[in-house]
């Protein structure tokens, strides 16, 4: 159920908090004071696209907050995002900047897509122009699956399935089939690219470890040349070497050394000196050593690293790729080598899918055979209480020959709405006031189905007034008996139904102009009925009509 509302900053609205009951919470209001705007946040904060345009003239961002109580259903999509489910409230907020949005659920942040996915289960909205959604035979088909229910969409699902699989089967034969005329030159052609591959018996990671050694070869003689160059510095075979200076150098301070003791220090130093020049002549000696490329091993290394790239030029440009495409390349050809028997293989197992896909359909024909049977009778029996008398409405399924993944049915609802009239289909029939009500009609049904606690409608009632808007009134708060109703009307049949009644008005001051909504009290109901039966004239005959209507709505009740 939807608990609260607070809206900051967004069109008309510099800030307004509403606290919404159980039962029928109705909201009216003067023409243009901006009831839809009560709509459009809640759908904006749902998900729905935002422009900067709709930030409030002269503030930074806009806020909508939804509070939301959850069932069990709810908070277990809440888990399985890994959001806090900390009590029974699902908090819902949207922050709109020039810049970006923001969206949060429990105060953390979330994708638009879990927002939208979340709130499949809480509301559903039902706006202005909805109904006409109803003359689309896709939206009538979609409505006969959701009223048949768990069994309808497993079958739906297996239709997907097998069309899924039919696909895949019949593709790979009509391409094995396309290439048996030219079997032949495909087969030569796979058989020399896979003995290419295979000839290099290539090794993952091979080619990362040749150019690494390919640069060590091309550098070598570099690298001969300056350690040389150092161990002769070091330990040449003249007198201008390092060691050699060394070597005096120590010579001399032994001379002294006996005359002063105080020199031993420096010459303690001199010999690790001559020691670590010594370790480096050795050391840098065997490295030498190890610098032992030939032109040989360089000519193979190179010839190895071309033949490498030239099949990263043709299959890939990684070996990993090359070994894949081997094998891909591998059982295509033998498909090819074994061409008649795979032929007759995939000609079964499309002859299989195709009769396993045309069951899967069928089986979806017949269940919403039934379903449409039932909602047929369920619609024309709420249609009788919205004030269709001798309304006659039936919902006609024709299969087609050629089957999709939602089945090989054609779904048109069909309506007469005078008694003697024949039925037609309900696009060449129905006015905006019938298809409202017949949306309505829908929607309690559906409401039976389904476990969403809450119903929003915005502007149910256009086109009807007198009888038939006492019914729409009767039928809405049937409806709110076991699901929260959030009605916008400008009726006063409606608005008298309310169990909580809510204002929307539009106010100037100071050249700044504002929407403020508030519930209203036992008088303040009275006064805009009294508003709405006046057509904004309020005279003690309206007041008293508004009176009249609302004792009546509390006998209907």
């Amino acid at each position: 159920m939807l608990e609260y509302l607070h809206v900051k900053n967004l069109a008309l609205i510099e800030e307004c908090e509403i606290d919404f009951t159980s039962g029928l919470n109705i909201f009216t209001g003067e023409t243009g004071a901006g009831k839809s705007i009560l709509l459009g946040s809640v759908n904006l904060c749902l998900g729905q696209r935002a422009d900067k345009s709709m930030i409030r003239h002269g503030a930074k961002e806009a806020l909508v907050e939804l509070a939301f109580r959850a069932d069990e259903r709810t908070k277990a999509r809440l888990e399985e995002m890994d959001l806090s489910t900390d009590d029974d409230t699902v908090l819902i907020l949207r922050k709109i900047t020039p810049d970006k949005s923001i969206f949060k659920i429990n105060g953390e942040t979330v994708l638009v897509k879990q927002v939208k996915e979340i709130a499949e289960g809480l509301i559903d909205i039902h706006g202005q122009h909805e109904h006409q959604s109803l003359l689309n035979n896709t939206k009538q088909r979609d409505l006969i699956d959701a009223f048949g229910g768990e069994k309808i969409l497993k079958a739906l699902s297996k239709v997907k399935e097998c069309c899924s699989l039919y696909k895949d089967v019949s593709g790979k034969y009509e391409e094995l089939r396309e290439s048996s005329s030219d079997a032949k030159r495909q087969i030569d052609f796979l058989s020399f690219e896979c003995e290419e591959i295979s000839e290099a018996n290539l090794i993952v990671g091979e080619d990362e470890e040749l150019e690494e050694n390919y640069k060590l070869m091309k550098s070598a003689g570099k690298i001969c040349e300056g350690v040389a160059e150092a161990i002769a510095a070091i330990s040449g075979d003249n007198s201008e070497d390092a060691g050699s200076f060394v070597s005096h150098a120590i010579h001399k301070m032994n001379q002294v050394a006996s005359i002063d003791e105080n020199v031993n220090s420096m010459l303690d130093k001199l010999s690790e000196a001559e020691a670590l020049l010594g370790d480096f002549a050795l050391e840098a000696s065997r490295y030498l050593n190890t610098l032992s490329f030939d032109e040989e091993n360089m000519a193979a290394t190179e010839e190895r690293l071309d033949k490498i790239n030239t099949l990263k030029s043709k299959y890939g440009n990684s070996i990993e790729i090359i070994l894949k495409k081997l094998d891909e390349k591998s059982e295509e050809l033998e498909l090819l080598k074994n061409l008649d028997e795979n032929l007759e293989k995939l000609s079964k197992q499309t002859e299989e899918a195709l009769k396993a896909y045309e069951e899967a359909c069928d089986e979806l024909s017949r269940l919403r055979e039934t379903s449409a049977v039932e909602f047929s009778k369920m619609l024309k029996s709420d249609l009788l209480e919205l004030n269709f008398e001798g309304v006659e409405f039936r919902v006609d399924i024709d299969k087609n020959d050629i089957i999709s993944p939602n089945g090989r049915d054609n779904i048109e609802f069909m309506i007469s709405t005078n008694p003697g009239e024949p039925l037609k289909p309900l696009k060449n029939v129905a006015s905006g006031g019938e298809l409202s009500r017949i949306m309505l009609a829908i929607k309690t049904i559906m409401a039976a189905k389904d476990s969403i606690d809450s119903l929003i409608f915005d502007e149910i009632d256009a086109g009807i007034s007198g009888k038939t808007a006492w019914e729409v009134s009767k039928k809405l708060s049937r409806l709110s008996k076991d699901h929260q109703v959030i009605a916008i009307t400008h009726l006063a049949q409606i608005a008298a139904m309310a169990d909580t009644h809510f204002e929307i008005k539009k106010t100037v001051f100071n050249d700044s102009t504002k929407t403020t909504i508030s519930r209203l009290d036992s008088d303040g109901e009275i006064e805009e009925l009294s508003r709405l039966v006046g057509g904004g004239n309020i005279t003690q005959s309206a007041r008293s009509n508004a009176i009249e209507l609302k004792n009546e709505a509390k006998k209907l009740k």
